[in-house]
């Protein structure tokens, strides 16, 4: 199966990139990891429609998804997507496109336009008299968090669910000015959650820098939302090796180790957070230290920006500090969640194609799967975002995981003969993935509004 070319991205490591194409080309001849334990093959059952990152298609790039239960009835289950500058495109839980919303316009000539980059879900908001879900939105563009109530009844008649109710006043996240919005280090990706008095509060990364943002989600007195910052946390940028000496992760100059993929489990008091050229953070929501809990496999490895290639390239030993189960990027987290705490915390290992899979009580490394083309859809390549549930979604009765896909295949081309950059999500029944590696299947076991 061709694959698309790769795409602009931030440096990496010249020789790490060079590994994960051996590995990712490697996977679907020999099966097993670095560290020896099988990597499980699984296939997605379908798949959304390609969207196109050009003009001929309104500029969508996918990126993150997050699965709604409808109250009453799973005939209206949705699957709500970022797509960059294109906005939100919602699915039912077949794959077929609901609903498009647009991102917002630059509010000057010569200001960036809205794009959204994560998206999350927060059931039960106050907003008035009423009680409503919320898919909240970092709109990395315009640096602010969006928020749209979902129509359980619009859902189930599958005409448009999702209604814009950010307030209009809402602040920035973290830039002081709209000049400074321009400079785009802004809202990048989000976690939300509710407190046990009901609060609800958002985690936004900041691109380009090792901070993470906290606020707390409020309705206004004309039925829209904001939000009022509570507090940051900064991860660090360097790192205090086994051996003696520090080690900073090499990026562009200026910019930091962002943090894009996160997920909160406010049951066990904590917000996880993958650094993408670190490893994985678990962050009490209640302000205390965050720890490392498992790192990727370049990690230690130094390396000096070359202005000339725009590439990282490994300027000395690997002092043997790294893990062995994520190979940069570390991305999108997602939890399976069942009832007492139980569950498991699943990673994006984007270098090499596959995700990660962890216990949730004690971060546990339980196996990895990789998911492989079949006879439904192509695989997942270079995933950003997922999200897994053990409820019921649609026809999936023993729990869903979608998963971003950054080559979809198979390729198409454009007017002037170019390879279209080409992506969407995979849709993959939890029961492919839970049976190789000996993981539970609990549909029903776990309601998100309780």
């Amino acid at each position: 199966m061709p694959f698309a070319p790769i795409r602009p991205h931030r440096p990496r490591l010249a020789a790490a990139a060079v590994t994960a194409a051996l590995a990712a080309a490697a996977l679907s001849a020999a099966p097993a990891s670095a560290d020896g334990d099988e990597l499980a093959q699984v296939h997605a059952r379908l798949e959304t429609p390609a969207v196109f990152d050009d003009d001929a298609g309104g500029n969508a790039n996918a990126d993150d998804p997050a699965i709604w239960n409808h109250p009453s009835d799973h005939g209206g289950d949705l699957v709500i997507t970022t797509l960059k500058q294109a906005g939100l495109a919602v699915y039912d839980a077949s794959g077929h496109q609901i609903q498009r919303l647009a991102a917002p316009q630059p509010p000057r000539d010569g200001d960036e336009p809205g794009r959204f980059n994560n998206v999350d879900l927060v059931y039960g908001f106050r907003l008035g008299d009423r009680k409503v879900d919320l898919a909240v939105v970092s709109d990395r563009g315009r640096d602010t968090v969006r928020t749209y109530a979902i129509d359980p009844r619009a859902a189930l008649r599958h005409t448009a669910p999702l209604t814009d109710v950010t307030d209009a006043a809402a602040p920035f996240v973290f830039s002081s000015s709209l000049d400074q919005v321009n400079d785009q280090e802004t809202a990048y990706g989000i976690a939300s959650w509710k407190d046990s008095h009901g609060t609800s509060y958002a985690a936004l990364s900041r691109r380009h820098t090792p901070r993470v943002g906290i606020v707390r989600l409020e309705a206004t007195a004309a039925g829209k939302i904001t939000y009022r910052h509570v507090r940051d946390v900064d991860l660090p940028s360097s790192f205090a090796l086994p051996g003696g000496g520090t080690w900073t992760p090499c990026e562009d100059p200026g910019r930091g180790p962002q943090v894009e993929g996160m997920v909160a489990d406010e049951e066990h008091g904590v917000l996880y957070a993958a650094q993408e050229d670190v490893g994985i953070w678990r962050i009490p929501l209640d302000g205390g230290t965050p720890r490392l809990v498992d790192k990727v496999k370049d990690f230690g490895v130094p390396a000096t920006y070359n202005p000339e290639t725009e590439e990282c390239e490994v300027s000395g030993p690997d002092p043997g500090a790294g893990g062995t189960h994520i190979t940069p990027d570390a991305e999108g987290l997602t939890i399976y969640r069942k009832d007492d705490g139980e569950g498991y915390l699943l990673a994006s290992s984007q270098g090499d194609n596959t995700f990660v899979v962890y216990d949730r009580e004690d971060n546990e490394y339980l196996g990895h799967f990789r998911v492989a083309p079949g006879t439904g859809a192509d695989g997942s390549e270079e995933c950003d975002g997922a999200m897994v549930t053990s409820a019921r979604v649609g026809d999936f009765k023993n729990g869903l995981l979608v998963v971003h896909d950054g080559f979809n295949a198979p390729d198409e081309t454009g007017p002037d003969g170019e390879v279209r950059t080409n992506t969407n999500f995979k849709f993959v029944d939890w029961k492919s993935v839970a049976d190789p590696l000996d993981l539970d299947i609990t549909p029903g076991a776990w309601d998100p509004r309780d």
